[in-house]
Parts: C-alpha cells; sequence; structure tokens
C-alpha cells in the first residue's frame, strides 16, 4: 500500500465475538472522522507479521468515528487470521486503506437476496442494515457451522429486521439446513442475489444459481480466501511488457508477480490469492490461464484481463499493459 493510499487507525477494542471469531473496532489516531464506505465496502489491512489481508466493514456506514471487522481464525490461515487473533492487541495502531468496494448494492434491485456463509456475514448483515433503512424487499439466509460460530447473533435478534433472516446450522436438524435447490429454483427479474462465505458454500451457492438460469447480472458475490489450484500442466512462459517491449520469463514454480517482482517490475497487491482484484492487469495478446475467484465467468472468457497474483498463461507469452 503507497502512502497515499493508507490510514493510521488504532484498535480502540478488541473483543471475543463468537467461537473462534474477534472483532476490531479501529479509530483514526488523529481523532478525525474516518472515510466514507458503503455497504460491502472492505479495507486492507497491513498485519505485524508483514502481510496484508482484507477485511470487509460490518459497521452501519453512516458511523464516521470507526470501522469494524470481525476475523475468524482459519485453522488454514496463511498468516492473516493467526495475526489478527495473536499478535494484535488492544490499542495498537495498523496501516489501513481506505474504504473500497468491489460489493456493493445493486441500487436497480426490487428484492434482494442475502446469503452468508460463516464469517462471510460481515459484509452481508452491512447489507442488510442498510436494505433495512432504506426500506427495500429482502431476505437473508445466515449458515454456520454452530450456535457457538454465529457471529453477531445477538446483534441480528436485536434488529428491526430480525423477522427476515433465517439461521441454517450444519449440527441442527435437517429440516432447518439451508436448501438451495429450492431457494433458488425460480430466478425472478429484479431480484439480485448476495453470497460471500467459505468458497465451498459460495461455489455451491452460484454453482445453483447458474445452473438454475440466474443472469449472471443478478449475481453478486465476494471471495474471503482461495486455494490456488496447481496443475500438472502449469509450465513456464514468458511476459512481455508493452511499454517497452521486455521480456520477463516466469518459471513453473513462480506466480507472475513473483517472477515481475525479481525483474524489477512492482504490480500492486494484497490477497496474493486472487480474491480482491488489486493486482488486475490488463492482458493486450495472448491467453490467460484464469486461477482467480474474483472475475466472472463471463470476464474471464474475454481474456482481456487477468489476476498475476495466481493466474497463469494457457500461450507461449502474454503481452500485458505495462
Amino acid at each position: 500500500m503507497s502512502s497515499a493510499q493508507t490510514l493510521q487507525v488504532r484498535v480502540a477494542r478488541k473483543a471475543v465475538e463468537a467461537e473462534d471469531i474477534v472483532t476490531l473496532e479501529l479509530v483514526a489516531t488523529d481523532g478525525k472522522a474516518l472515510p466514507a464506505f458503503s455497504a460491502g465496502s472492505h479495507v486492507d489491512i497491513h498485519l505485524p507479521n508483514n502481510i496484508t489481508r482484507q477485511y470487509s466493514l460490518c459497521n452501519d456506514p453512516q458511523e464516521t468515528h470507526r470501522y469494524l471487522i470481525g476475523v475468524l481464525r482459519d485453522p488454514a490461515s496463511r498468516g492473516g487470521s493467526q495475526a489478527v487473533h495473536e499478535l494484535v492487541k488492544q490499542g495498537d495502531v495498523l496501516t489501513i486503506s481506505a474504504p473500497r468496494n468491489h460489493f456493493g448494492l445493486a441500487h436497480e434491485a426490487k428484492k434482494s437476496l442475502l446469503l452468508a456463509g460463516g464469517i462471510g456475514v460481515t459484509p452481508i448483515l452491512c447489507m442488510a442494515e442498510r436494505l433495512a433503512i432504506t426500506g427495500a424487499e429482502f431476505e437473508m439466509h445466515y449458515a454456520a457451522r454452530t450456535p457457538a460460530r454465529t457471529a453477531f447473533r445477538a446483534r441480528i435478534d436485536a434488529a428491526s429486521f430480525a423477522a427476515r433472516v433465517q439461521f441454517h446450522f450444519d449440527d441442527g436438524p435437517a429440516d432447518q439446513k439451508l436448501d438451495l435447490a429450492r431457494l433458488l429454483a425460480k430466478p425472478e427479474a429484479g431480484t439480485h442475489l448476495y453470497v460471500c462465505g467459505p468458497k465451498g458454500f459460495m461455489d455451491a451457492v452460484l454453482g445453483t444459481a447458474r445452473a438454475q438460469g440466474w443472469p449472471e447480472p443478478q449475481l453478486h458475490f465476494e471471495f474471503f480466501g482461495a486455494g490456488v489450484a496447481k496443475s500438472d500442466s502449469d509450465a513456464s512462459f514468458e511476459i512481455k511488457l508493452a511499454s517497452s517491449g521486455r521480456i520477463v520469463m516466469v518459471p513453473k514454480d513462480k506466480t507472475v508477480t513473483q517472477a515481475l517482482a525479481e525483474a524489477g517490475v512492482e504490480i500492486l497487491m494484497s490477497c496474493e490469492q486472487g480474491v480482491c482484484g488489486t493486482c488486475l492487469t490488463r492482458v493486450l495478446e495472448g491467453v490467460p490461464d484464469h486461477k482467480d475467484s474474483y472475475l466472472t465467468p463471463e470476464e474471464q472468457a474475454a481474456n482481456d484481463q487477468f489476476l498475476p497474483c495466481c493466474s497463469r498463461s494457457k500461450t507461449p507469452q502474454l503481452v500485458l499493459d505495462l
């Protein structure tokens, strides 16, 4: 993150929200109002172990004095959630980005269907609260492993829209579990679907919706993390920089961003998993091998942009707009 894009915040409060979930309340170190944000926004947080991760803001966007994030301790963490749970302390000063929103509400929607899986509730809850304030029609479904692992349960139960929220627990009776085939059986014009959560949950939701004929413009999603698929067919290839004609080789065992960085070409990136879109780069020639979870299938099929932190090339060379 460059200095022009960063803010200094203090952890005003760190609290246990649910089993293996903590919340951080962040306030500006200078006491001033924080930049405005909208439902679905996230910030990049530079953590004490020198990695950067994205976390959705889950407080009321009308609040200017604080940002609130919720973080799950992930056993498969590459250091992000572990750092938040073990290294970040109340009173610490952190560097963050200004809010960005790649998961905003569609203002033209006649109805919104909000689906949250686990910690994916953070942006979804913010959306529900915003829709309730504006009087919009919506329903929310929140799937979690157990009630003890359900973040913000009390906040939802106390909300004016509590009757519009259905909880679904993995360890509960069969009749309360989330039935995607039934819920998504009839796509309707003007109904927009929003989903956030673990990759398996999101794949199930989006796969079911697409199979039932939901139009892509009515599907909105944000991945928190995704394993980058490795393949035996991954091979070395060339990157050509359009501005200079310079050629950079990308070995089989390195990413495009790693190879470019070693050649002195820095690309702004954050998640390194193809979920945040920070490193999105235009492709002028060649065919990318898309491995991201950020672009839609249609955007991937266009082959005019890719995520160099994880994606590779199906052709011997990619010419990038760099």
